[in-house]
């Protein structure tokens, strides 16, 4: 008990710290191209798609890596090393090609990190506690990139874009330093990747394939794309408002835009990992739905920048209890298959498809209709997700996959 005590404490500090090296330098990547080395929108698009397309389709391979590794511990480990890294490189090489490589290089690394924390959470609540767990760590992960964002909000006018990377080098100090005061006893290793203790996976079957022959999951699949089609463009799309309406200010309000989100994801994630269990996934997760297609709505009706950050907190309810639950339908639909991981990476798969769509689709929509006929567009989208995933997804709270 005292082991499992530390253990959880340990993951907590790892899911407050990791948040910054989980997606890398994230939005602020393209503001400090644009801004410090005078990159145009269309090199940037094309250099930071190359790392958005590698780690789309890298996804399943590393989530099967995760399942067979067992040293999970030095593989998050190196992970936010190896991320951090391409991203302390940008300011050294800022050209075209080796900022392309570096997002390469730290997508495939990225990838890794959200499914190793998952397994490694699982490994030692197992799955009774494992929704709640699940829920803690997404809600001290946003809360660890708030505190971040917090921080350059404050510090970027006084010391300007250096402090984005002084930030991911003392966070993955401590992200490792968390890793290894995980105690490595307290991980079941066979929990850990979605079997009962002591079971040994069966060879063969592919995470693919236990996608493809599982209605429930497939259908968490498709409506997750839609979700992230109409998600993924519009705090970029909010950031270039704001900053083509306030000149000067792009980082400051781009950082403004994230922690307005991330404040309202802390108390979202944990509440939806508290009460998953006796509310169940389904209704939670069209919660998330309905948030973002009135998200998509309000954004049309202002172009002050209060306005739009304030709409931003409707972010919060969406990301938060998707990111909170994805990892617990996931573990609920693959219970004793011993692809836990590797299935998070198929769905993920699935779902990044809709968020590299989104990018797309929305620039151009931008471009031919403005910015208020695209965001009316997402939010349908959003609404449509959400009847769909009220028509066909089941509740998977107690469910036994075959």
């Amino acid at each position: 008990m005292a082991l499992n005590a530390r253990a959880e404490r340990t993951l907590d500090a790892l899911s407050f710290f990791i948040s910054d090296a989980r997606y890398g330098l994230g939005a602020f990547l393209g503001v400090y191209l644009l801004t410090e080395h005078g990159w145009d929108a269309g090199s940037i698009g094309a250099a930071l798609s190359i790392g958005g397309l590698t780690g789309l389709v890298s996804q399943a391979p590393m989530g099967s890596l995760v399942d067979a590794v067992r040293a999970k511990r030095a593989l998050i480990a190196g992970a936010v090393c190896l991320v951090t890294a391409t991203c302390l490189v940008i300011p050294l090489f800022p050209q075209f090609w080796p900022v392309a490589l570096a997002g390469v290089v730290g997508a495939l690394a990225g990838v890794t990190i959200g499914p190793t924390l998952s397994a490694i959470s699982l490994g030692i609540v197992g799955p009774e506690r494992f929704a709640r767990r699940a829920g803690r760590n997404e809600a001290l992960f946003h809360l660890g990139d708030g505190t971040i964002c917090l921080a350059i909000l404050v510090t970027a006018p006084f010391f300007g874009s250096p402090v984005l990377f002084w930030s991911m080098g003392f966070t993955m100090v401590a992200s490792v330093v968390a890793a290894a005061a995980v105690p490595a006893r307290a991980i079941d290793h066979s929990v850990a990747r979605g079997l009962h203790s002591g079971e040994v996976a069966a060879p063969g079957r592919s995470a693919w394939a236990l996608l493809l022959e599982s209605r429930p999951l497939l259908a968490f699949a498709m409506c997750g794309a839609l979700f992230h089609l109409a998600n993924a463009s519009m705090l970029g799309l909010v950031s270039q408002k704001l900053a083509l309406g306030n000149l000067g200010q792009g980082i400051t309000l781009t950082a403004a835009s994230a922690i307005a989100a991330q404040a309202v994801m802390v108390p979202v994630a944990a509440l939806a990992g508290a009460r998953a269990d006796l509310w169940g996934r389904r209704p939670l997760l069209l919660a998330a739905f309905a948030a973002l297609a009135l998200r998509g709505v309000l954004y049309t009706l202002s172009d002050n920048a209060a306005w739009l950050i304030a709409v931003q907190l409707l972010d919060g309810v969406g990301a938060g209890l998707i990111g909170a639950l994805f990892p617990v339908v996931v573990a609920d639909l693959t219970r004793g298959s011993g692809h836990f991981a590797a299935a998070q990476g198929v769905v993920g798969t699935v779902h990044g498809v809709g968020g590299v769509l989104s990018a797309g689709i929305a620039g151009q929509m931008v471009v031919w209709v403005g910015y208020d006929t695209t965001f009316l567009a997402l939010a349908g989208v959003a609404a449509l997700g959400g009847l769909l995933f009220w028509r066909i997804m089941p509740e998977t709270r107690g469910m036994n996959p075959p």
